[in-house]
């Protein structure tokens, strides 16, 4: 089987699908790698590192979609308008694999079901024992939590660590997480690396020890209800609980620092769990980092892709956090693609068992056909 690698069209996006060192492993069966000219080049890989590792590079973009498999890190779903460009070259019995964002941009999926192409949605990847080593959403959710803190520490007018010097002690910065999932825990474990004294406060009570295991300390609300949906993602609340929840939050809000908030349901809008109100509470010069963001964010003062200073307060927005650590988000969403082909591949072919929950969930289109129940759906007119 021939497997592509696209350079990604998406502005500012610098990851790439496949990484040199994950070369030999895709090519396994053999399966010839093909990688377009550059492709890794802004996350630190050369042309000549592909070659050495057995790829072929591919100046013309055109010829690489003579394959039977492309590896994108953006497919059409989640690259709307560069994205229109590679639509004519797609080519029925297809294979796209990538993040596609079906959920939210359906009609993306229907367009490409308009090819006859294959469409598999990574982020639909459903948490279970045997996925984990595929699950691309907790790979980037890794490198968002980490560099969340990296701008919050940078941005914040203090130092995070507590220090005693011949000029005086300086207390350390106070970070508050909201939503524990994996950004969350890297978050906590991140701040506390650089020294900051950490709690954080999720709607799941079951992650209390999750917390403290990494350092943090849990803040408990008196809230009752299940947030935990199918697959661990967490599940959208009605607006009563989050009224009762940002009422009990604003008092906490108010004592720390910096808060960093990473509470997005999939598919939906990100709920607002920080209010205006809750920020004009918080000390000048403290700083909010929300990592919803992308999803409309949990700041009600969040602007996707800009910093918002309201009362002397940073709200920072960022879009594309794994894009700003490209090698090594590359290195993990490249073992994760692999290992997600070769449940697929079997022998040199594509074998596709929809009895399998990790196909199933993760097919999106097939045959001219968009076969996601969820995503056909939403493009009936329903609601996921």
């Amino acid at each position: 089987m021939l497997i592509s690698v696209l350079k990604e069209t998406f502005p500012g996006e610098r990851r790439v699908a496949t990484v040199p060192s994950v070369v030999p492993a895709l090519a396994k069966g053999g399966n010839e790698i093909w990688v377009e000219s550059g492709a890794g080049a802004d996350a630190g890989f050369v042309d000549a590192q592909y070659v050495e590792k057995g790829a072929k590079i591919v100046a013309d973009r055109r010829d690489l979609f003579g394959a039977d498999c492309l590896l994108q890190v953006r497919t059409l779903g989640t690259n709307l308008e560069a994205g229109q460009a590679d639509l004519p070259l797609l080519r029925p019995g297809q294979i796209v694999i990538g993040l596609a964002d079906p959920l939210s941009q359906p009609q993306a999926a229907q367009q490409i079901a308009g090819r006859s192409a294959t469409l598999f949605a990574l982020e639909l990847m459903p948490r279970i024992t045997r996925a984990q080593s595929m699950d691309v959403l907790s790979s980037m959710a890794t490198i968002a939590g980490y560099r969340a803190v990296l701008l919050a520490a940078t941005t914040l007018p203090k130092m995070f660590p507590l220090l005693t010097t011949a000029a005086g002690t300086l207390s350390p910065a106070k970070v508050f997480v909201v939503g524990v999932g994996v950004a969350g825990l890297q978050a906590i474990a991140t701040a506390r690396r650089l020294g900051a004294v950490v709690s954080a406060y999720d709607v799941r009570a079951a992650v209390k020890e999750q917390v403290q295991s990494v350092g943090g300390k849990f803040i408990e609300m008196p809230l009752e209800a299940n947030a935990e949906g199918q697959g661990g993602y967490a599940r959208a609340m009605d607006e009563e609980f989050y009224r009762k929840q940002r009422e009990l939050m604003t008092r906490v809000v108010a004592e720390h620092d910096v808060v960093i908030t990473t509470a997005a349901v999939p598919g939906k809008k990100a709920p607002i769990l920080v209010t205006s109100e809750m920020v004009r509470g918080m000390q000048p010069g403290s700083v909010v980092v929300d990592l919803a963001a992308e999803r409309g964010g949990n700041c009600e003062l969040t602007q996707p892709g800009k910093t918002v200073v309201e009362n002397g307060v940073s709200i920072l927005g960022p879009t594309n956090m794994p894009s700003d650590v490209p090698n090594h988000a590359s290195q993990m969403y490249a073992k994760n693609v692999a290992t997600f082909l070769s449940h697929l591949v079997k022998e040199g072919k594509l074998q596709l068992d929809v009895a399998d929950e990790i196909t199933r969930e993760t097919l999106i289109t097939r045959d001219g056909k968009v076969v996601h129940p969820k995503v056909a759906e939403l493009l009936a007119g329903g609601r996921a």
